[in-house]
């Protein structure tokens, strides 16, 4: 999961307590007859998801997930301890396919990217949900990814993302089946791969390019700790970008362009290019490369971009403008050496696209998942980040990154770690009255 979620909205409003404190200290007391406070009146998913934690196989499915809370943090740890470096998620794949077949899940393969994949049959016709989790971390071959546990908080290499999100699907998928709670339509439990930066979303990439594209209608990520829920869709744009020529001496072949220089040109470009705050747009710089020695003309430099933004039509503007000063920067240092018949090229390798767009809020995926939020007393504000969920997005289909509960913290560093503390199983209670409700209400 991309490191970038902020929050958007909240899906409940806090008072503004102190303010008003603060005014009626500064003001005379004057006498009011006392207004009864009433509460907001539920709306009817609001009311269905109330109904629905009360029935008695989804109370006795929660009440396991508190009560079994343990096994979930097993899970977590068993499958962190599986290194699962980028393109090379193999062996956490078939662990988390056995451990789906140990559960019950029926028709589990893998497709040709090595998702797994594995449904629960509901009682009747009707939608069918992925509830999903991504098997690969940002943590290269050779990684140390033992996990060290102390009282409730877990610490190792992406034990927060997405091992929590890996094992909140584990756990949700073993209740449904265990208390074999009734809905309709169809669930799809899968593990994606690629998900991270260097994956560029492959696994579900090649989910909506395969047999079964056309026939989800509804898609659920886990990723990430917390309640947060992802309908934001943070796309981006990532190039590696070289300037190339022959090279030379620095003294004895002095006055030919420069391919360092030009990279230079371009970077300061870069720099001064204008970015809006709403929607938000950023562009950084993140790698370069080149040259052999502080006396040689460089053959070639290079340099890594990222360019994002929640709108696809702000993306496609920046993208537009750093295309332009590229090619400005490469025509400049030619310029400068109006002499020189020494050629200078421009190479443009795109790394990675990542589309973005929005889930309404509105959505009934949304209004469902904030439902169970608030059924749970537990607050699940908005936010837009980059994962899995992007694609199906992009797509136009109803599609949510759910947060796994518990508390993580150095996501994406050595020292990641996730803290249960006394309520993590909240956070597979919470996304078990998601998935069901989504199946049973409309």
């Amino acid at each position: 999961m991309s490191s970038s979620a902020s929050p958007r909205s909240a899906g409940t409003t806090i008072p503004a307590l102190f303010s008003f404190l603060t005014l009626s200290l500064a003001m005379p007391v004057i006498a009011h007859a006392q207004q009864p406070k009433t509460a907001a009146k539920a709306t009817p998913t609001e009311t269905a998801l109330d109904r629905l934690a009360k029935q008695p196989a989804v109370a006795k499915a929660m009440a396991a997930l508190q009560s079994e809370n343990e096994w979930t943090l097993t899970e977590q740890t068993a499958l962190c301890e599986i290194p699962a470096p980028p393109f090379k998620e193999a062996a956490r794949a078939a662990a988390f396919r056995d451990k789906l077949a140990a559960l019950g899940v029926q028709k589990l393969r893998m497709d040709r990217e090595g998702n797994v994949i594995g449904e629960i049959k509901g009682t009747g016709p009707g939608p069918t949900l992925v509830l999903s989790g991504h098997l690969d971390t940002v943590f290269p071959e050779g990684t140390n990814v033992k996990v060290k546990r102390e009282g409730t908080k877990l610490t190792a290499p992406g034990i927060g993302d997405d091992c929590r999100g890996l094992a909140a699907v584990l756990a949700t998928t073993r209740q449904i089946i265990a208390n074999k709670i009734p809905f309709t339509g169809r669930l799809l439990v899968i593990g994606t791969m690629g998900e991270e930066g260097p994956g560029n979303l492959r696994g579900v990439r090649a989910l909506f390019n395969g047999p079964l594209k056309d026939s989800i209608d509804m898609f659920i990520s886990i990723d990430g700790t917390g309640f947060g829920i992802t309908n934001g869709a943070v796309g981006s744009n990532r190039y590696r970008v070289t300037y190339k020529g022959p090279g030379g001496h620095s003294y004895g072949a002095f006055g030919m362009p420069n391919p360092l220089h030009a990279m230079g040109r371009a970077i300061a470009k870069i720099a001064e290019l204008e970015a809006s705050s709403n929607p938000k747009v950023t562009f950084n710089v993140g790698l370069v490369s080149g040259g052999t020695s502080v006396n040689s003309i460089s053959a070639e430099g290079v340099m890594d971009i990222d360019l994002r933004s929640e709108s696809a039509a702000a993306l496609a503007d920046i993208d537009a403008r750093l295309q332009t000063a590229l090619r400005q920067a490469l025509a400049e240092e030619k310029a400068r050496w109006p002499k020189s018949t020494v050629p200078l090229a421009l190479v443009i390798d795109t790394t990675g696209l990542r589309p973005a767009g929005t889930t309404a809020d509105t959505s009934f995926i949304v209004r469902t998942s904030l439902a169970a939020a608030r059924t749970m007393n537990v607050y699940a504000p908005l936010t837009i980040s980059s994962t899995d969920a992007n694609i199906p997005i992009s797509k136009g289909i109803a599609a949510v990154t759910l947060d796994g509960g518990g508390v993580g913290r150095g996501a994406h560093s050595l020292d990641e770690s996730y803290d249960d503390r006394t309520d993590g199983y909240k956070g597979p209670q919470w996304i078990l009255l998601v998935v069901i409700g989504l199946l049973t209400t409309r």
